[in-house]
């Protein structure tokens, strides 16, 4: 992940207490809440390693688990728990999964996306049971020593529109408050502001709206503590997060797994997390999977936001190979 290269697995553990103990730990949550942290002996700065073969590309389909009048339908449902006030904005998913070899090695495909898609929080994890590849844009969290930041993207437009409506500057907004909030339970009072704001990013095949939120953490807060505060993401669950998180249990039968969790690693007071959107994942059940979603708001045009969840998945399955079903 941005040159830290981890190797010489030691431990897994499904406990962020083990984070605390100063060492390097890669980790990936899901969204559910479920920890896998892997503590290495080794760290350098060095690039990727190379793949003992090239990528070859998916021939088969990707069937999504939500069909586009259903989903449409569960944005609509979304609007209509907006308008009796139970809540604001819901980040609506749906995952594409596709037949895959058990041991397929995903360190190809990782190269394909670093040439094809580079990505400012792009990470690759292996580890016994779960190899991960993304290519996210988001930043979840980083810590230098007290000093915490969230770089949430809300708003998507095609590449190089840095045109934002109303209805992405809103939610953007929405979600900047929504993580204020979360940081405020662990940060040190009056320490969280807003750095950055409403700022269009240009990304490969893409243009966010993204922005900052910073704070000081207090004295003795532990890694626990920082994940009770914080998971899941709020730019991919709602606001409120807790009446989001029931729409969302309600409408999507199948869990997100690493998708729309945190992925990087962690060093004692050092920290470099991602939102793991723009994620291929393989967990060893014969599937590869991709996951891809939009913000749902009172503002939304339901057949817009499945042609956003088509867009923000477009180029790295065109990457990935196979059609889209």
């Amino acid at each position: 992940m941005n040159g830290v290269l981890a190797y010489r697995l030691l431990e897994i553990s499904n406990n962020p207490a083990s984070l605390d103990d100063g060492g390097f730990w890669a980790i990936s949550t899901t969204f559910e809440g479920e920890w896998i942290c892997a503590k290495f002996a080794e760290v350098v700065h060095a690039p990727l390693p190379p793949a003992l073969n090239i990528w070859e590309k998916i021939e088969s389909a990707w069937h999504t688990s939500i069909e586009r009048e259903r989903y449409i339908a569960y944005v609509r449902e979304i609007q209509n728990h907006i308008s009796r006030g139970w809540v604001y904005q819901v980040n609506a998913c749906r995952q594409l999964s596709t037949r895959c070899e058990k041991e397929t090695d995903l360190l190809p495909l990782m190269h394909e996306i670093l040439l094809s898609n580079p990505a400012p929080h792009a990470s690759y994890l292996r580890l016994p049971e779960l190899q991960i590849a993304s290519a996210s844009p988001e930043l979840f969290l980083r810590r230098e020593k007290a000093v915490v930041t969230s770089g949430p993207i809300k708003g998507t437009n095609s590449a190089g529109d840095v045109n934002f409506g109303d209805k992405d500057k809103a939610e953007n907004i929405m979600i900047v408050d929504l993580i204020r909030n979360d940081l405020g339970k662990i940060c040190k009072p009056g320490s969280v502001h807003v750095p950055r704001l409403l700022a269009a990013e240009i990304h490969p095949g893409l243009t966010h709206l993204v922005s900052d939120i910073q704070g000081t953490l207090r004295e003795d807060i532990t890694w626990t503590q920082i994940g009770e505060a914080l998971l899941p993401p709020g730019s991919v669950s709602g606001a409120p997060k807790s009446s989001a998180l029931d729409v969302i249990k309600e409408h999507e039968d199948m869990p997100r797994g690493p998708y729309c969790g945190a992925l990087g690693w962690v060093h004692g007071d050092s920290a470099n997390l991602a939102v793991a959107i723009r994620t291929f994942w393989n967990s060893g059940d014969g599937y590869l999977r991709f996951g891809t979603g939009a913000g749902i708001t009172w503002g939304s045009d339901a057949s817009k936001e499945w042609d956003e969840t088509v867009l923000k998945a477009a180029r790295l399955i065109s990457i990935a190979g196979g059609e889209i079903l």
